[in-house]
């Protein structure tokens, strides 16, 4: 079964915002190693139940928060998606070594992300 494996910050001020969850929650908050602008988020040490994400600059002005689902398919969840009265949002894309990720919106309005893990993608 899927299951909600990663969340997505955007903030207008990235700094403003890092600074406020590791002072507030202490997760460890550190730059990636990909040319945009983001951050990977650490929330927990492994021993509680929990996911981990990453912080990103606004570029949309209603983002404030997504979540992406693990799944064997993107091309396959994106298509259970259409079939059952959601939308794609972005089209899959390809993240070097970590994997795939489409953004899909629900019959509700809430866009998501699907991502495949491969980290041979290319």
């Amino acid at each position: 079964m899927p299951r909600v494996a990663h969340f997505e910050l955007h903030a207008d001020d990235p700094e403003r915002a890092i600074k406020f969850y590791r002072d507030v929650f202490g997760w460890e908050i550190e730059q990636s190693s990909s040319p945009e602008e983001y951050w990977l988020v650490t929330t927990g040490n492994g021993n509680v139940k929990g996911i981990d994400g990453g912080l990103m600059r606004r570029t949309d002005a209603a983002a404030r928060a997504t979540f992406s689902i693990n799944v064997a398919s993107v091309d396959e969840y994106v298509d259970k998606v259409v079939a059952h009265g959601g939308s794609i949002v972005s089209a899959k894309e390809t993240i070097p070594g970590f994997g795939y990720l489409a953004y899909v919106k629900d019959t509700e309005d809430v866009v998501f992300g699907i991502f495949q893990p491969d980290v041979t993608a290319k």
